[in-house]
């Protein structure tokens, strides 16, 4: 385990440095971050000026040199000052953040607890109406964008249901906590993820089901459901807590989609989407920066938990 640990540091460092490096070069080709502090008319700053600022900024210096001074700069935890809002970027990521982890931990729940043992009882009925239903909303849910299952959502519950006891918010978030906000919001992001994960799972049991241990198990008289939960749910869940964990780690990325649509304070929306509009490069890079390590970390986590669901899997 140590030397799959010490292997997975050093390939994440890598992977920090290439990701960042692609997005830092990238970002080089928007317009130039001082063009935010240009008036409207395109007047009011001349050419000294505009060195000037270009000095202070750091933008001036060659694009390597930009870079190690980036990369050094955040890797002592500063992650500079956002232009736009002349306000540090940590503070502004640590204000976001709280709302879209609520988002991502709803919606998690709810693909969860509706994907997998949608799938299981797909597997378990298979060729029957529970199964054709689980298959067909799986279809749906795949196909149908978030915005889309989002507006569908809205219309129902805020606008056809209006005035009746199923009415919901159709967005926004209270500083305290109100479960009816989170209720849309959740199943929008969650459903397209449920019905990916019941297609996995249903897969996976469906293998599982048919191999020789399972029909051993059945020969020698074990009960099916002992069967289905303990010796085939958990060797089929390898494929979908890969899934579920990498799902995670996007949400907590920021689900722009479901921000934008429910006009929630999460950090895809206030972060990641304003610093792309306004090219706020300090804001675009930190949260960029977060982003690939909050991946890295569950990527790594469900490597380890294989180990915890198989024992016979090994790191190495």
């Amino acid at each position: 385990m140590t030397k799959f640990l010490v292997g997975r540091f050093l390939s994440s460092l890598v992977s920090v440095v290439g990701a960042t490096i692609a997005v830092f070069v990238l970002v080089q080709f928007h317009n130039d971050p001082r063009q935010l502090f240009v008036p409207d008319s395109g007047f009011g700053m001349t050419q000294e000026q505009w060195d000037r600022l270009g000095d202070r900024l750091g933008f001036n210096d060659p694009l390597p040199i930009q870079y190690l001074k980036w990369i050094g700069k955040t890797l002592r935890g500063d992650l500079g000052v956002s232009l736009a809002r002349d306000r540090a970027v940590t503070e502004l990521l640590r204000g976001k953040i709280g709302a879209t982890v609520q988002l991502a931990v709803g919606g998690w729940i709810f693909a969860i607890l509706l994907g997998v043992p949608t799938g299981v009882v797909a597997a378990v009925k298979r060729g029957s109406t529970w199964d054709y239903i689980a298959r067909g909303a799986a279809i749906v849910g795949q196909g149908a964008p978030p915005f889309v299952t989002g507006l569908v959502l809205i219309w129902i519950f805020s606008v056809w249901l209006d005035g009746t006891p199923l009415q919901l918010p159709s967005g926004g978030r209270s500083p305290t906590f109100q479960f009816e906000e989170f209720i849309l919001p959740c199943v929008a992001l969650g459903w397209g993820a449920a019905a990916g994960l019941m297609r996995l799972t249903r897969s996976a049991m469906l293998e599982v089901l048919d191999s020789e241990y399972v029909r051993l198990a059945r020969a020698k008289g074990v009960g099916w459901n002992k069967v289905i939960y303990k010796h085939a749910l958990r060797n089929a869940l390898i494929a979908p807590v890969t899934s579920a964990l990498l799902i995670f780690a996007n949400w907590l990325n920021g689900a722009l989609v479901v921000e934008i649509v429910f006009a929630w304070p999460g950090i895809g929306f206030d972060a990641l989407f304003q610093a792309v509009n306004n090219n706020d490069f300090p804001l675009l890079m930190g949260t960029v920066f977060i982003f690939i390590l909050i991946f890295l970390v569950f990527a790594t986590l469900s490597d380890i938990a294989y180990t915890i669901i198989d024992p016979r899997v090994r790191l190495g």
